[in-house]
This record gives C-alpha cells, sequence and structure tokens, in this order.
C-alpha cells in the first residue's frame, strides 16, 4: 500500500520507538503512544542538544504561546491565580539586588500566568516542553545578568505582565508580554552568535 519494502517499514518503526512515539507488542502490532511529556519531551530535547540554534526557534514559539496565555490570563484568572503571580513577582524583587533571581521562579511566574489561561491545551503543551522553556529562561537569564543594569530592567517586565493581567486588560498583557519576549529572543541571538572560544 505505501509502496516501500518491508524491511523499511521496520526501520522506520524501530526510529519511532526509540523516539517513544510507538510502542510494538510482541505479535500484537504497533500502537500510537499517547502525547505524554515523555513521548514529545525527549525527542524534542534530543534535536536541542545537538542544536542549539533552536533555542532560538523555540523563544520565538514562546512568543506565540505566552503572548497568548497573558491574553488570556487578563480575562479568566482568579483572584487567587493573580496572587500566585503576586507571589512570584515578589520573589523575583526578594532576589534582585543580590544580581537577578534564579530561573525556577521566573519560570513559576511564566507557569503561573498560563494555568491563569484556563486553556487545558496552552497548559498541556508547556508542560509537553518543561525542560527545553526553562533552559531558554536560563540562557536568558545568564545573558541578562551579564550587562549592568539589566535585571532592573528584567524586573520592570515582569512587573508590566503582572500589571496587566490584575487590571484585567488583555491587550496590555499581551504587548507586554511580547516586549518581554522579543528582549529575550534578542539575546538569545546575541548569546548564539557569540563566537565559541
Amino acid at each position: 500500500m505505501l509502496g516501500v519494502s518491508r524491511p523499511s517499514v521496520r526501520e522506520a518503526i524501530m526510529v519511532l520507538e526509540a523516539m517513544g512515539l510507538v510502542e510494538s507488542r510482541q505479535g500484537g502490532g504497533t500502537y500510537v503512544r499517547s502525547l505524554t511529556e515523555k513521548s514529545l519531551a525527549d525527542p524534542l530535547t534530543s534535536l536541542v542538544e545537538n542544536n542549539p540554534q533552536l533555542l532560538h526557534d523555540l523563544t520565538e514559539v514562546r512568543i506565540g504561546l505566552e503572548s497568548w496565555s497573558a491574553y488570556l490570563a487578563a480575562q479568566n484568572a482568579t483572584d487567587e491565580e493573580i496572587a500566585a503571580m503576586a507571589t512570584h513577582l515578589e520573589e523575583m524583587r526578594r532576589q534582585a539586588p543580590s544580581g537577578g533571581w534564579g530561573a525556577d521562579v521566573d519560570y513559576s511566574f511564566h507557569y503561573a500566568i498560563t494555568i491563569a489561561s484556563h486553556n487545558t491545551i496552552q497548559v498541556h503543551v508547556l508542560d509537553t516542553v518543561h525542560d527545553l522553556f526553562k533552559a531558554t529562561i536560563e540562557v536568558a537569564l545568564f545573558e541578562f545578568y551579564r550587562k549592568e543594569g539589566f535585571a532592573k530592567v528584567l524586573l520592570e517586565q515582569h512587573e508590566a505582565i503582572y500589571q496587566a493581567i490584575a487590571n484585567r486588560d488583555p491587550e496590555a498583557a499581551r504587548e507586554a508580554m511580547i516586549d518581554h519576549l522579543s528582549i529575550v529572543l534578542r539575546k538569545m541571538s546575541e548569546f548564539l552568535d557569540r563566537p565559541a572560544v
């Protein structure tokens, strides 16, 4: 039916199985596995490890996903969800004087926004690529903290995102997230373009 030989099909199935996308059962056939974090994230992680330029591409994906999350969060967030964002932002403020904050609190702030979008697919996508999104945050923070005053700029951007969501202003929240992640994208480009030493 497919116009390919059986060995070619077997080889393709072996590759898909190694990637965790299908499961072969002895004498029972081959089945597509559910789209869990493991089945999708492992091949993506492998791709990024072999091609760091994909961190740049992933940051572009973040702009699309997270700007829409911010828009939806401004419409849908509960008071408790806004309070959770405020807690993460306060932790950033607390850590900022020491030269910046850790990737964990930064990721938690962004994740809280996605949760507050109340969009199950948005949350599932972020859960799926959790480690990769966190990698873009780690690289960007490292690049920001190398330059004097950039921690302050970064904090102001997070505050603008939070304030727009707390004010229930979807368009301002979307724009604030785009402004923030566009600078992250620029920093990612500078990092990747730097010659190896």
